[in-house]
């Protein structure tokens, strides 16, 4: 890869201090940032093999990080229903999905989350060797979750057997870039035998577990009536509970389950507008930050959410705060920068490697053309800048031109420099006109979520 510059650029670098160079310099060498900092404290080195001169009219932010996601080759196709309504028909694509239906849904999600400056996804989802396989086609880090579930009735998902073979098989491959999680559906689906595998597999090859919870009230409300507690009081019976833990959507928590989460040290994983879409409510970010639990940003793929935009997401997360508090300044654009970059890395216990653009990292950023008329006009005053606020409430994906992953450059002029792109869109229309035909057969018996 040798030695890259990216010059004049505004650099802003989510460190610790969040701090701002208007006028960057950012030096890669191979898959890594050498020197980040001002125009006047670098020392270009003599062996440059690469300059990108921004002229003044590119951001460069940490690749975004999502940390909860489904592959899914389907979109806009099971719309205004509520959660417990909405699962088993979108179960439906799990009782027909083949193994190269899961390659090419993960070649379409990993290419939209890639043109739209996400580096690294959690992918919570099936035939997951064959999700390396769309990754390393792309150049996408990714954090692989089986759909771990073995209650009757909800065999149609992983087992307990193949996610911890594809630990054995996948973990830390591609050179690092793939990570494998030990994945747990939901309390409905698995057993405390899985829970316990699970636990124990997690300590044994020192992986990291996820699962979802308290999505929906309805949700909670029959975990309770099933299971008589609520369920982050279960999660933490079961043992599954800590800083290896990640639990998506945590929406609706009361006091007692925040101070659980908070005293084992276990991580959320937010996926604001995945809740709004499907009805599920506002969760308590705030309250959650306040004590200390790490926030992640996730968007929980296109069924669910239509759009793998992490810029959108930041929108998103940051705006509900504000409506349901009545409170403007609530999770100001900085909070949403770092959920979507340096706290999700922390979430996927990477924050050594990624989220931030600092000297020894892993060189994972996102170069966005300011120069367009939904980020201008670029205005400076006193040493601050309006730039960061059009990040977060006016950027898009559409926005990124350029995206490295461990120092390669993976999109230029916002196209992937891997793949041609208008071949892998024909291959993915076949593949899921093929899937929906497969999936109308199982359409007269929908699973509900909890068994009678």
């Amino acid at each position: 890869m040798g030695c890259t510059v990216i010059r004049n650029a505004v650099v802003f670098t989510v460190d610790k201090n969040n701090t701002l160079h208007p006028n960057g310099v950012i030096v890669l060498r191979n898959d890594r940032i050498e020197a980040v900092g001002s125009a006047e404290s670098i020392v270009l080195p003599a062996d440059v093999t690469h300059t990108i001169d921004c002229q003044g009219q590119m951001a460069v932010i940490p690749g975004l990080i999502d940390v909860h996601s489904h592959s899914s080759l389907l979109r806009g196709v099971t719309e205004n229903l509520q959660l417990l309504e909405w699962l088993p028909r979108y179960q439906l694509e799990h009782r027909a999905l083949t193994e190269e239906d899961a390659y090419y849904a993960a070649i379409l999600c990993y290419l939209e989350a890639l043109k739209a400056g996400t580096t690294c996804v959690m992918d919570m989802y099936r035939y997951l060797y064959r999700c390396a396989e769309a990754a390393a086609v792309l150049g996408l880090r990714v954090n692989l979750v089986p759909y771990v579930a073995d209650q009757p009735g909800k065999d149609f998902f992983e087992t307990p057997e193949t996610n911890l073979k594809l630990i054995q098989t996948h973990h830390e491959s591609q050179n690092g870039r793939v990570r494998v999680w030990f994945g747990l559906e939901h309390l409905f689906y698995c057993s405390p035998a899985a829970f316990a595998k699970a636990r124990d597999c997690a300590n044994h090859y020192g992986v990291r577990i996820h699962t979802h919870s308290s999505e929906q009230r309805e949700e909670v409300g029959a975990v309770i009536q099933h299971f008589g507690k609520r369920p982050i009081e279960l999660f933490n019976e079961y043992g599954i509970l800590g800083p290896d833990t990640a639990i998506a959507h945590c929406v609706w928590l009361n006091a007692d389950e925040i101070k659980l989460l908070a005293d084992t040290g276990t991580s959320v994983a937010h996926c604001p507008t995945s809740n709004a879409k499907l009805a599920g409510g506002i969760a308590p970010i705030l309250e959650m930050q306040q004590v200390g639990i790490t926030v992640g940003l996730g968007t929980d793929g296109p069924i669910s959410n239509n759009s793998l935009d992490l810029f959108e997401a930041m929108k998103m997360a940051s705006l509900l705060q504000k409506v349901s508090r009545y409170d403007a300044a609530a999770l100001p654009a900085i909070d949403a920068l770092r959920m979507a970059t340096i706290e999700g890395a922390k979430l996927l216990g990477l924050d050594h490697e990624i989220g931030s653009l600092e000297a020894g990292k892993k060189a994972n950023m996102v170069l966005l053309d300011l120069w367009q008329p939904n980020l201008m006009p670029i205005v400076w005053e006193d040493g601050d800048t309006n730039i960061l606020w059009n990040l977060v409430y006016a950027a898009k994906g559409s926005n990124v031109h350029t995206v490295f992953v461990d120092g390669e450059m993976v999109i230029q002029a916002g196209r992937s420099t891997r793949v041609e792109e208008s071949i892998i869109l024909e291959s993915v229309q076949r593949q899921t006109l093929a899937l929906l035909k497969r999936r109308q057969a199982f359409k007269s018996t929908l699973i509900p979520v909890v068994s009678q």
